[in-house]
């Protein structure tokens, strides 16, 4: 008699780190480097034991520039290994803009695609945590702008599990952005669970009378509004856009199309955000099925504050979320 296999318990951060242990366990391309990577396991404690396990020449502490080691990871993709390289926070990618942007993301254009960066760079990204204005930071719509890029930002246990196993199958350079609040997120993972299509996006929560469209940190708040939203009686679709490049279009329009009304929901800020290019896309390809203008809830135009109740002001709620489903329902 067979026995039935359950779900295990863990954390984003665990699940994170066990899809890091597979890469390099059963790819010797496979290298992970970052600052504090190795010895200390991580900035958010992602890699504890990694170093013990696989070795100096595996996971390897990088100096402080982020340039030098991110280069250091095209030039090695480009020597045919699998880099995946660790940015501590989304402000320090700044620093290795160029190496992203003017070679990463440009190579195989520029070489008639006889070169490929088969480059995985993660980073911790958004707000939620007094961590104030220079490590706050929700860029990767910046990011999601460049030709050349994947973009991924697993917002559940499962994803962060199971997302860089196909990202690191990749040809091209893949950049996940990992929300800060979610490490300590706890949930259970299901063994059946397998690598992640890169290409759409999930229904998280399905419904009928409007589409709230959200990515990473801003799920859980999402959701949270749904539930509120379902007590009041209405019936909210939750949409995680999970690759934020290339967009799955289609699967925001399906959705608007059987709601007739959405919501887009965002950290970053407002102007020039995904917010703002998800809301455009709906007015191009489902104006018409459309019966109220498209909501954005976004954080406000501000450095992010460092007190506690005036980052909760400027980041979006569930109540901001709940508001905005209403102004879209009402």
């Amino acid at each position: 008699m067979g026995t039935k296999t359950s779900a295990a318990p863990t954390t984003y951060r665990e699940a994170m780190r066990e899809a890091l242990r597979e890469a390099l366990s059963t790819d010797e391309r496979v290298f992970l480097m970052g600052e504090d990577v190795g010895r200390y396991g991580g900035c958010f404690g992602v890699s504890l034991g990694l170093f013990e396990e696989f070795g100096p020449e595996r996971v390897r502490d990088a100096p402080l520039s982020e340039s030098a080691f991110v280069g250091a990871g095209v030039g090695a993709a480009l020597a045919g290994m699998r880099p995946i390289v660790e940015i501590m926070t989304v402000n320090f990618s700044l620093l290795a803009l160029d190496q992203i942007l003017n070679n990463a993301a440009t190579l195989r254009h520029m070489s008639g695609g006889q070169l490929a960066v088969p480059l995985v760079i993660r980073m911790t990204t958004g707000a939620g945590r007094q961590l104030a204005a220079q490590h706050s930071h929700s860029l990767e719509v910046w990011y999601a702008h460049i030709p050349g890029l994947r973009v991924l930002a697993p917002a559940t246990i499962e994803d962060a599990r199971h997302m860089l196993a196909p990202a690191l199958a990749d040809p091209d350079p893949v950049l996940i952005f990992e929300h800060g609040s979610l490490y300590n997120a706890s949930g259970e993972l299901s063994p059946s669970a397998g690598p992640v299509d890169l290409d759409h996006a999930a229904i998280r929560r399905p419904g009928t009378d409007i589409t709230l469209i959200t990515y990473g940190g801003s799920l859980a708040k999402t959701l949270t509004a749904a539930d509120e939203l379902a007590g009041e009686g209405v019936d909210a679709e939750v949409i995680d856009l999970r690759t934020l490049r290339p967009l799955d279009v289609a699967a925001v329009t399906a959705s608007v199309a059987r709601t007739h009304r959405a919501v887009v929901v965002d950290e970053a800020w407002r102007t020039g955000s995904l917010a703002a290019e998800v809301s455009s896309r709906i007015a191009e390809e489902a104006f018409y099925d459309l019966d109220a203008p498209v909501e954005r809830v976004c954080s406000a135009e501000v450095p992010m504050p460092y007190a506690r109740q005036l980052e909760e002001a400027a980041l979006p709620q569930s109540a901001d979320v709940v508001a905005a489903a209403h102004r879209a329902v009402d």
